[in-house]
């Protein structure tokens, strides 16, 4: 049994940005987190150890950053994921009948709501 059946005639789109962004995340993701931890490295060596708080606030703000980086990696990487996926081939999805479809012949099987035949509103007594 064949779980995916492809779409016979569907035109599949060359590959585009999506691949070239995805084959540089890991070494985005390396680089911008060095990158980002180098103030708090040389917060570390110019600043004398009295200046626990400067130190202490760079190593905050570094790692807030460092995280922000890699959501937004992250990020980046789901959304080139999800292009690459869209420009695949479509497949075709089984035929699932509806138990309650209608025929052209066939009678509704719902009642109207408001006014019934001969202009009688539901609930009154004329």
């Amino acid at each position: 049994m064949n779980l995916f059946n492809r779409l016979p005639g569907f035109p599949q789109a060359p590959a585009g940005k999506e691949r070239v962004v995805l084959r540089q995340l890991p070494r985005a993701f390396l680089l911008g987190t060095l990158l980002l931890a180098v103030p708090s490295l040389l917060a570390r060596l110019i600043a004398s150890p009295d200046h626990a708080l400067a130190i202490t606030t760079t190593d905050i703000y570094v790692i807030s950053l460092i995280i922000l980086h890699w959501t937004v990696v992250f990020t980046v990487g789901i959304a080139a994921f999800i292009i690459m996926m869209m420009k695949g081939p479509a497949y075709v999805a089984d035929a699932y009948p509806l138990q309650e479809a209608e025929t052209p012949d066939a009678a509704p099987k719902w009642q109207p709501h408001g006014r019934l035949p001969g202009n009688q509103a539901i609930g009154c007594s004329r």
